[in-house]
């Protein structure tokens, strides 16, 4: 298993997130990341390789535990995990979606909300492109978190870029939301005298 961990400081008032890209055949990236405004940092990423021997009940029961001890741990706000790609043959779908599954139950077992996005909207969210890369997305990420290099493996920098997804989104959620609270109610007398100038002009059309 590939990670890195950073300290994290006392008293934060960042939040944080949990990005999870499951995967049948390869590794099952994650991400763990604290956004403060406009900012973020990594906090843990990693990836979870299984050997060929290890059933798949197998993995999806050690996901399920990994999660469990990430969110144990970290106490994130919020979990993040990638949908499953709809152009995917039927069975690795399925295989998919019991894997999200797991993730899924984690996190509401810690009573942790959870949101899936897509491969395109993810990509396009932290990228700004439908179509990036890998090596864009990795870019990105780098870029994103002020790291050094690209993060490694390949399936953490998806898992840190979920979680980029999920925190971005949210924040233009909470800027949006703030912009229609802080907006002026308009007067009734306004809106009453709106409301009689279109009846005497209707009125006047009448007759």
């Amino acid at each position: 298993m590939s990670l890195l961990s950073l300290p994290s400081p006392e008293n934060r008032k960042a939040i944080r997130v949990l990005g999870v890209d499951p995967a049948v055949a390869g590794a099952t990236g994650f991400g763990v990341i604290e956004c403060d405004g406009a900012s973020a940092r990594p906090v843990r990423f990693g990836a979870w390789k299984f050997p060929r021997r290890v059933t798949f009940a197998g993995r999806l029961r050690e996901i399920h535990r990994q999660i469990s001890d990430l969110v144990e741990q970290f106490a994130p706000d919020a979990v993040a995990v990638e949908s499953v790609f709809t152009a995917l043959n039927v069975r690795t779908a399925l295989q998919l979606a019991e894997m999200r599954g797991v993730v899924l139950l984690a996190a509401a077992q810690a009573q942790i909300p959870a949101h899936s996005y897509s491969p395109r909207e993810v990509k396009a969210t932290v990228a700004g492109f439908g179509n990036a890369s890998k090596q864009q997305m990795q870019q990105m990420v780098k870029s994103l978190l002020a790291l050094s290099e690209c993060p490694e493996p390949a399936d953490a920098a998806d898992a840190l870029a979920v979680a980029l997804c999920h925190a971005q989104l949210a924040r233009a959620r909470e800027r949006l939301a703030a912009a229609i609270s802080t907006r002026p109610p308009q007067r009734p007398s306004a809106i009453s005298g709106a409301a009689s100038s279109t009846a005497h002009s209707s009125a006047s059309r009448a007759r």
